[in-house]
């Protein structure tokens, strides 16, 4: 018994990476269906309010209301959320086949981190399989040169950023875990990602058709609800398990679920880049998991 509540972070990983590559595999749709990435931002923010309600409902109305919670839990969201609208950003004027790679290192900041100020540690087969993980992340983040349009150096500058507001998600993820209740963490969060909301309708380009029909807002809030979800047992992830050994599983493993059900669905062969990635992704998890 003692042994399986020790991999009570397992479950909350692989939980996410499903959720996650599920919605990885359908979040282009309502994209492709005409309804801007940046509205189906706005449309993720409010499929985060179920998820908080359920957090303040789980806490019995008893919210971390300390200052230092507050900021922990904010810095979650706003990390998160404007690394997102960074994002947007960084694709209109760099490649997203270098852009995506750029962002795979964010792991690499999160388990830095945790080594410096949480003093992680890990095995040789943990460690094994975080090296494989992270190559994998890299692989797996490969997009096809195409002709898009590459204008001067800012979107590198903007891509790192991401990469290292996300990893320093990570690591506050776990750092704040020690010290507040995860449902705090969570409320807070969608309290961020509403707040942020606005300068993402503010981006987008009305100008241009909008879909708001069933297939655009409405199939979006469905698709993006599966990211709220992930979320949540992202938080519970880091709880109970190290950042060293979450990070990389939860960033390898989704996108292996994804290329896989876009082969399923939409006949999409993957690249051979893409299949070594995948592969190294599941050894590497194996590898985490037996920690």
């Amino acid at each position: 018994m003692s042994k399986l509540k020790g991999k009570v972070w397992l479950f909350y990983s692989l939980g996410t990476a499903i959720l996650w590559g599920i919605w990885g595999a359908f979040i282009e749709i309502p994209e492709k269906a005409g309804f801007p990435a940046t509205l189906g931002y706005v449309v993720w923010s409010f499929t985060l309010i179920p998820i908080g309600i359920f957090a303040l409902i789980k806490l019995k109305g008893q919210l971390d209301k300390e200052k230092r919670s507050i900021f922990y839990g904010m810095s979650v969201g706003l990390l998160g959320s404007a690394g997102q609208l960074m994002l947007f950003e960084a694709l209109k004027t760099g490649p997203a086949y270098l852009v995506f790679p750029f962002i795979s290192i964010a792991p690499v900041v999160t388990i830095s981190f945790s080594i410096i100020f949480l003093k992680e540690k890990a095995g040789k087969r943990a460690w094994t399989g975080i090296i494989i993980a992270i190559i994998a992340i890299f692989l797996l983040s490969y997009q096809p040169p195409g002709n898009s349009h590459v204008s001067g150096y800012v979107w590198i500058v903007l891509s790192l950023l991401v990469a290292f507001m996300w990893g320093l998600q990570g690591f506050i993820l776990k750092f704040a875990n020690n010290s507040m209740k995860a449902e705090s963490l969570i409320f807070y969060n969608m309290i961020a990602a509403l707040l942020i909301a606005p300068f993402a309708i503010y981006m987008t380009d009305f100008s241009q058709d909008i879909n708001w029909s069933f297939n655009g807002p409405y199939l979006a809030g469905i698709i993006q609800f599966l990211n709220a979800l992930g979320f949540l047992m992202l938080v519970y992830a880091f709880r109970y398990g190290k950042a060293i050994i979450v990070s990389p599983m939860v960033n390898a493993l989704p996108p292996v679920l994804t290329v896989i059900l876009s082969l399923l669905i939409y006949q999409v062969i993957p690249h051979p880049v893409i299949i070594t990635g995948m592969v190294l992704a599941v050894t590497g998890a194996f590898l985490l998991a037996n920690e």
